[in-house]
């Protein structure tokens, strides 16, 4: 039964706003920038606002002291230097991160990847990837951090932050509404004013905002018929009203005209300079189209960036010291041990046991390989560093029996006590520029049923960067975990949880809808031809995002469309309750504490998770939305108190009248439970 409590007398103003921390340019840095742009000549400047050299370097200018800056991707780790591809500490991707639903390990993660750019001299590192999962089919997804915006949010703010704390720039992308892979150059995105605000800006505001982020990358695609490079409503009337005083660069090779780029409020044109060419901008400026103060506010831009991140006065050369390789190691797998999801544990086939009598074959495609998804977010481990799930299991000790076999026989297949089979997608079938399929690559869905046909202890350990089919050989197998792409150290978290050494702590960041068309987002994500009866204009294609701000679990009550797995989802090896809820006015909000008991066998962390739902509301909004979250280990017996803060902007929706953000005067039930569909525990407020 929920618990129904009354808090009441908390006021809030109708128009709320997200709360800004003091950005990371000073006052200081703004006019150090604008004194050496005022020492600057044309050619300088012109020079100063696109990549150079490789394509991930920038301009330097001796002479004024300012430096050639250093980019590398990408989210996972560092790819590459002088645009060829190294070697580095592999971290687990994006969506997995966003699995831990645990704020400390991705700040940790952020930190790493910021101490091994610097080991490898990079000023600027091009990640996080932020956009919104909306369809499993998009390439990208891996490097997402899944459907809701707030653990979006929170995912993209520990990981700038980790980041950025070591001195190295943070870029956010891509914004905005780039869903797809498929033909990103030439989809236009066509969403409304609320579902923009509400939905796809949140996680890079919170950026801006809350991090402080130093650079903000724009999308390839078109949003509403512009592409974003060159869309001063993206940049000028959204970005920087925002308060963001950094940097805005373009993603490589997504600019079109020199007089839209120079008019967009984008700095940045990389790899180089395709449409900022002298000779073009030059033409502007003579021909009065645009002037010079333009070009100025780009250098500022730049420059004001450079300087609050210590650019202009420290060494910008590599230093092997800064990144130690054991704590890497560490970072690693806390994330890659915190993210995988135990969907499905039949008849408690996990933990696996141990013992010499108890055969454990592991076998499949992706047993001996460290999976990862192709474009920016691939990372090469340095040597002897990976770990597969083949040999993360075979290093389980003398006192298991464990076998990697890559074609087992049905003899040995009925005899083993458990049959690990490694299935899911790669590099070559999900990645960038190029969306996925639905169902996983060729010949995997026989294979797990042949394993199956022979053994009635089959698990399957799959990855991927989002959903997939698994209704061929679902009711066949006894455990299906999604360990993503973990990096290198996925072997050996792998076999930490299989052995029960562990419990899964890993929660959905996305609703797993059990199959393609389920999904309500789906019926409008494939792109449609535009018909233009003037033969003269550019035929763009174009997505609407027709769920509007009913995506992922917003839309299932919504909809009336039931997932396989709710948003939040993911089993452990043991058991929770919850319990004794209240919620107290406190600050611009309410903080609301609830008890969550361990009442199974064995340590284990717990996701808790917090919904607030409109009672009655003014306009139409989605019967519930996460607005707080946190994740504790709760010993066996034990119990934990939990205290989540909710401020004004969890109970507050867009108004597109206003352009403001309001929280509507009335009730809202808080509820608290271990995911969007299980929610034990009610707390009525009144505002």
């Amino acid at each position: 039964m929920k618990k129904m409590i009354i808090a009441a007398g908390l006021v809030l103003a109708t128009a709320v706003s997200l709360r800004a921390q003091a950005p990371a340019v000073t006052e200081k840095d703004k006019a150090r920038a604008a004194e050496l742009v005022s020492q600057m000549t044309l050619d300088e400047k012109i020079n100063l606002i696109s990549g150079k050299v490789d394509g991930f370097r920038t301009y330097a200018i001796p002479r004024l002291g300012i430096p050639s800056i250093r980019m590398a991707d990408g989210p996972q780790g560092v790819r590459n230097i002088d645009g060829k591809n190294i070697q580095s500490t592999f971290y687990p991707c994006g969506i997995s991160a966003a699995a831990t639903w645990n704020r400390d390990a991705v700040y940790q993660m952020g930190a790493g990847i910021g101490c091994a750019a610097k080991a490898h001299g990079v000023q600027i590192m091009l990640g996080p990837g932020v956009n919104i999962y909306r369809s499993a089919l998009c390439g990208r997804n891996f490097e997402y951090y899944g459907e809701d915006p707030y653990l979006a949010g929170e995912t993209a703010l520990s990981y700038i932050q980790g980041m950025q704390e070591q001195g190295v720039m943070a870029t956010i992308k891509h914004f905005a509404l780039n869903q797809q892979e498929y033909n990103r150059h030439g989809v236009s995105s066509n969403a409304d004013e609320r579902t923009i605000n509400e939905i796809y800006f949140p996680t890079f505001r919170k950026a801006v905002e809350k991090a402080g982020v130093g650079a903000v990358m724009t999308s390839y695609n078109l949003i509403n018929g512009k592409h974003a490079a060159e869309d001063p409503w993206l940049v000028k009337e959204n970005l920087r009203a925002w308060g963001f005083e950094g940097i805005v660069m373009t993603d490589w090779t997504s600019t079109y005209s020199s007089l839209n780029f120079m008019t967009s409020g984008v700095d940045f044109e990389m790899p180089r300079a395709l449409v900022a060419k002298a000779d073009a901008i030059k033409e502007l400026l003579s021909n009065g189209v645009i002037t010079e103060a333009s070009l100025d506010d780009k250098c500022r831009h730049i420059l004001q960036a450079y300087s609050a991140f210590g650019f202009l006065d420290n060494s910008t050369a590599a230093r092997a010291d800064a990144e130690d390789p054991a704590l890497s190691q560490k970072r690693a797998y806390e994330v890659a041990l915190e993210g995988p999801v135990l969907l499905k544990n039949e008849d408690g086939m996990l933990p696996l046991t141990p013992g010499k009598k108890n055969l454990i074959v592991v076998t499949g495609p992706n047993a001996h390989v460290m999976a990862c998804g192709g474009g920016s977010g691939w990372v090469q481990p340095e040597d002897g560093k990976g770990v597969t799930p083949a040999a993360g299991l075979l290093a389980l000790g003398k006192n298991w029996n464990v076998q990697a076999i890559d074609s087992p026989s049905p003899e040995i297949l009925k005899k083993a006590a458990a049959v690990v089979v490694c299935v899911g997608f790669d590099s070559s079938t999900e990645g960038e520029n190029m969306d996925r399929k639905y169902n996983l690559p060729k010949g995997q869905d026989d294979l797990i049923l042949r394993m199956a046909k022979y053994s009635d202890k089959v698990v399957v350990v799959a990855n991927s960067g989002g959903e997939f089919d698994i209704s061929p050989w679902q009711d066949c197998v006894k455990a299906i975990l999604l360990t993503w792409y973990p990096g290198q150290e996925g072997g050996n978290a792998l076999a930490a949880i299989l052995s029960g050494k562990v419990s899964p702590s890993g929660r959905l960041p996305f609703t797993f809808w059990g199959a393609k068309d389920k999904n309500p987002a789906q019926k409008w994500y494939a792109a449609k031809p535009q018909i233009h009866k003037d033969p003269k204009r550019q035929h763009y294609s174009y997505t609407v995002y027709g769920e509007g701000i009913f995506l992922g679990y917003r839309g299932v009550e919504h909809f009336g469309t039931e997932p396989m797995y709710p948003f939040g989802y993911g089993l452990s090896y043991s058991s929770f309750e919850y319990a004794d809820a209240s919620a107290v006015p406190s600050g611009d909000g309410f903080d609301v504490s609830f008890t969550v008991r361990n009442i199974g066998k064995a340590d284990a962390k717990e996701v808790a998770q917090v919904y607030v739902s409109p009672v009655n509301p003014p306009v139409m909004r989605p019967a519930k939305e996460l607005k707080g979250y946190d994740k504790k280990l709760i010993v066996k017996g034990g119990e934990e108190r939990f205290t989540i803060h909710l401020g004004r902007e969890a109970f507050s929706y867009y108004d597109t009248a206003s352009n403001s953000w309001i929280a509507a005067p009335g009730q809202y039930k808080i509820l608290i439970g271990s995911s969007s569909s299980n929610v034990p525990l009610e707390v009525l407020v009144t505002l």
